[in-house]
């Protein structure tokens, strides 16, 4: 099995010592890691080595930030931003060839507030995403786009719809845009697999969010048809947001056959 998880870790360098133990117990293959908030050469790249991992990063300083984490070699890295806009020099999107896989880990702009620039950038984003995907299902490969999306899909993933209805994670235009991304042919690995409502993989620091369970699905693994025919298990960790000075994010993984 490859098991392949996403995981926003609100800055590797001040959550180092859990992303190493949450690698040392999960011991995914391939980890997708968003917001590290660090330029690449400030990335533990050593320590992260020493518990057996490549990586690769496409970082910024103090904002957004995107690595690929690989047991396997990393035999290339595609793209260190999404395709579309040379304008862009977001550190959101990096893409990356590992152990037969083609993965990406994506960090989708947040967006509010709606009415500003700020939500336009968001859609244009998910717009270049959508053709991005295009050409990589052209290929025919096998590939899995993990990452923090910022896209609750359905009220079914919102603790509490009426109250997030305006926010630009659940604004009809934002699901109208994933929902283009996905029916191109891609699967949420873990709806897939997990029909019920109610599963969370972030919840707010404020207003005891996290002990009352009132929290929102917003990062996903989005597979390739090739990928999907291999997928077994998906699942929600939510052990790492229960640790001390967690990320408001906890990982997400599936599995795929060999």
């Amino acid at each position: 099995m490859i098991r392949i998880a996403v995981w926003n870790v609100n800055s590797i360098r001040a959550r180092l010592p859990l992303v190493l133990k949450w690698l040392a117990e999960s011991r995914p293959d391939i980890a997708l890691l968003q917001e590290t908030k660090c330029e690449d050469a400030a990335f533990p790249t050593l320590e992260v080595g020493d518990v057996g991992y490549n990586v690769a990063v496409a970082g910024q300083k103090t904002y957004n930030g995107v690595a690929v984490l690989s047991k396997r070699p990393i035999d290339e890295v595609a793209a260190h931003r999404l395709p579309g806009d040379e304008t862009d020099q977001q550190a959101r999107y990096i893409e990356a060839l590992t152990g037969g896989i083609r993965v990406a880990s994506i960090y989708l702009p947040n967006g509010n507030p709606v009415g500003t620039e700020k939500y336009d950038y968001k859609l244009a984003w998910m717009t270049r995403l959508h053709h991005h995907v295009k050409t990589l299902l052209a290929t025919e490969d096998t590939f899995v786009l993990g990452g923090d999306y910022n896209v609750a899909p359905e009220d079914a993933d919102v603790h509490d719809p009426r109250a997030w209805e305006a926010d630009a994670l659940c604004r009809p235009e934002t699901r109208a845009a994933w929902r283009r991304i996905v029916c191109l042919g891609l699967t949420d690995a873990y709806r897939a697999l997990n029909p019920e409502p109610g599963r969370y993989s972030w919840w707010d620091y404020r207003g005891s969010a996290w002990s009352r369970d009132q929290g929102l699905r917003i990062d996903h693994l989005l597979l390739s048809p090739q990928a999907t025919d291999r997928l077994t298990a998906a699942g929600i960790d939510r052990n790492p947001r229960g640790w001390e000075k967690p990320s408001d994010h906890t990982p997400v993984w599936c599995e795929l056959t060999e």
